[in-house]
């Protein structure tokens, strides 16, 4: 709804022209004829003031007839309604307030049952109801006094620059004519001067308010009011008529489909859901599925796809909705979904069987279904998830794999499927073998040997993370004379006597190194293969 909806009257045209008129002859002359036309057109401005409020007190019921038919598509724009209501009316009551202030201010008395007014008196009622007789309706100074020299007429443009700040806000990003309606009725601008004419530029409140007599000022401030509530009635219309359209955007309106999977197993059924979206409660769609008519219930219809056999298909259909101008519009809609067969791959990530005592990592792929979706279970042993992967843990050995059986599940649906199961071996971590120099035996040179700390246990070809180390091993030696020295160490490092005799030793005898136990990071205890070294 635009400014062309909601035009002025001809009889507030008529005021405005009135108004600019009568302010144009107090340039020249404060005549009485010119006071007396200023009460008229006050006295019209105030009639037509209630004639608005009439008309707004109209909107606000069919609000609420509305809002008591459907609360749910009215609640929004009736919150909206109610907002503007309250701010006009604080709006309004202000600029009355402001008007007996200043009334009273210039000078008036009470009217009693001694002190009837006739028709040629000028009074003024105030916002409580009392009747004030106004002393002086040609008073120049006290208008100007109260509103420009005490800054009222200053804090009435910051209130219309507020409430006219809060009625574009409320329009949104939509109808800029309106507007541009509402910025043009409650505008606050200075006035532009004119050099070649000798006009100065002055304020918005010198304008309107300095040097002109109370009976202007008063009119002034009614018509300001009537501005109000103008603006306010402009503003109601459309978001009474929003009631509608925001129902039925038409960016927004267009088929959806929502399907409880786009893959699935098969054997089990594929549902989906087709609704309109932004769909009125108030009135029902027509729903075409595959050509036939579909049931509607709750604004939607329900598609039933077969899954006897795998492989991806294809639906489709048509929407009919009638929009508020009772014309049918058809939006038409293709889905498709994918029948797979159950199937899982599972494998070790290091190699194809689980060790006992290390943490091995385990994937599991469901083909078409999502990670997240899947479960998995063993017997000797627990399962932990790491990420999108999972962790095994044997407890006991199984060589052969016939007591290690790792099953999977899908949930599908809400539902937990079986689509799994497969039978492993568990072995113990290989042993390691035992080095010195990177050696495990043979020839070395002495130079090489006597510069080694200690016998190693190393772990060759195997992909975990897993090391021994040496607890204890006996190192013995033969002398010149055919001695042979038996010493043993705790540890994995030569003793210094074990240095020294290495030290001492001759080209071609012989170093023997046994009695190896080493400790893996799984708790046990490994007795390793003995080295023998000729020096050379």
């Amino acid at each position: 709804m635009g400014s062309k909806n909601c035009p002025e009257t001809p009889r507030q045209k008529m005021i405005n022209m009135m108004y600019i008129v009568l302010t144009a002859l107090l340039a020249l002359n404060v005549a009485a004829e010119v006071l007396e036309s200023f009460r008229v057109v006050n006295s019209s401005l105030l009639q037509t003031l209630d004639a608005v409020e009439m008309q707004n007190a109209q909107m606000y019921l069919s609000f609420d007839q509305a809002y008591a038919e459907n609360p749910t598509k009215v609640k929004d724009w009736k919150e909206k309604a109610d907002a503007v209501k309250q701010q006009s009316k604080e709006m309004v009551d202000y600029v009355s307030t402001l008007k007996d202030e200043l009334v009273k201010y210039s000078g008036s008395k009470p009217v009693n049952g001694d002190n009837e007014l006739t028709a040629e008196d000028y009074s003024h009622v105030t916002i409580e109801g009392d009747t004030l007789e106004i002393g002086k309706v040609d008073d120049l100074n006290g208008p100007s006094e109260f509103l420009i020299t005490q800054a009222r007429a200053s804090e009435l443009k910051q209130k219309i620059e507020a409430y006219r700040a809060f009625l574009i806000e409320t329009l949104g990003d939509d109808n800029e004519e309106l507007k541009s309606t509402i910025l043009s009725e409650l505008k606050t601008a200075d006035p532009k001067g004119n050099l070649k004419s000798g006009k100065e530029k002055m304020s918005w409140e010198s304008e309107h308010f300095e040097n002109k007599p109370l009976i202007a000022v008063l009119t002034l401030l009614s018509k300001i009011q009537i501005d109000v509530k103008n603006s306010e009635s402009n503003v109601v219309k459309y978001l009474y008529a929003e009631i509608d359209a925001g129902s039925f955007k038409f960016n927004r309106l267009g088929a959806m489909v929502l399907p409880n999977s786009s893959v699935v197993l098969m054997g089990d059924e594929y549902k989906a859901d087709v609704i309109l979206a932004a769909e009125d409660t108030t009135q029902a769609p027509e729903i075409i599925i595959n050509g036939r008519s579909a049931e509607v219930k709750n604004g939607k219809a329900t598609y039933l796809g077969a899954t006897d056999k795998a492989g991806y298909f294809k639906w489709s259909g048509l929407i009919k909705y009638k929009t508020p101008g009772g014309i049918i519009k058809s939006y038409p809609f293709e889905e498709e979904y994918q029948v797979v067969q159950p199937n899982v791959t599972m494998s070790a990530t290091k190699m194809n069987v689980f060790y006992k005592g290390l943490k091995n990592p385990f994937e599991v792929s469901g083909g078409a279904i999502p990670n997240e979706n899947l479960s998995v279970t063993m017997t000797n042993g627990k399962i932990t998830r790491s990420g999108n992967d999972f962790i095994i843990e044997p407890t006991e050995l199984d060589e052969q794999g016939r007591k290690t059986k790792v099953t999977v599940y899908a949930d599908i649906n809400g539902e937990r499927r079986l689509i799994g199961t497969t039978n492993w071996r568990v072995k113990r971590v290989p042993d390691p073998v035992a080095q010195v120099a990177q050696q495990t035996g043979g020839n070395i040179r002495k130079e090489s040997m006597v510069i080694q700390d200690g016998v190693m246990a190393v772990l060759k070809d195997f992909d975990f993370e897993f090391k021994y180390t040496v607890t204890e091993f006996t190192m013995e030696t033969r002398d010149a004379g055919g001695y042979t020295s038996r010493m043993p160490a705790r540890g994995n490092r030569f003793t210094q006597e074990m240095k020294e005799a290495l030290g001492r030793a001759n080209v071609n005898s012989k170093i023997y190194i046994g009695d190896i136990k080493a400790l893996g990071d799984d708790g046990t205890t490994r007795d390793l293969d003995p080295i023998v070294f000729t020096i050379k």
